[in-house]
């Protein structure tokens, strides 16, 4: 009985925790969304704003393609356009190379001016360039 109290609280924590931790916010730590361990994006609301599959398409809640993300972190629009990068450090820059912004490992989201315009704890920094820097959603 006892380990399955245990079992039972550690689950819990751990459901709890992966909630929070793929949760991107604005620059007043208010929920815009989220991210769900299978790529949907959910608003504030908790309504269905899309997907990002793992071989990089982004959907709309209607099965849209929106867009892609690629290996080696190009972001594309439903045209195949590319917008934009995000490099391995977390650097965002737009289709003529300028830089947007970073998104550092702790999931601090700045812009060009290094000023804070929100977090993305525990979202992959591609998912997180297409909900803060290029409107995919």
């Amino acid at each position: 009985m006892k380990y399955r109290l245990i079992i039972a609280l550690l689950m819990v924590l751990f459901v709890g925790s992966v909630g929070c931790a793929q949760s991107f916010r604005d620059t007043n730590n208010m929920l815009l969304g989220k991210v769900e361990s299978d790529g949907t994006v959910r608003n504030a609301n908790n309504m269905r704003m899309g997907r990002i599959f793992e071989d990089g398409t982004i959907r709309d809640s209607n099965n849209m393609r929106l867009g892609t993300i690629e290996k080696d972190g190009t972001i594309r629009d439903k045209n195949n356009m590319r917008l934009g990068t995000v490099s391995s450090d977390g650097t965002v820059r737009d289709n003529n190379n300028m830089r947007l912004g970073t998104i550092a490992s702790d999931g601090t989201v700045r812009n060009n001016n290094n000023m804070k315009i929100g977090s993305a704890n525990g979202i992959n920094a591609k998912y997180a360039a297409v909900l803060f820097f290029f409107g995919l959603f």
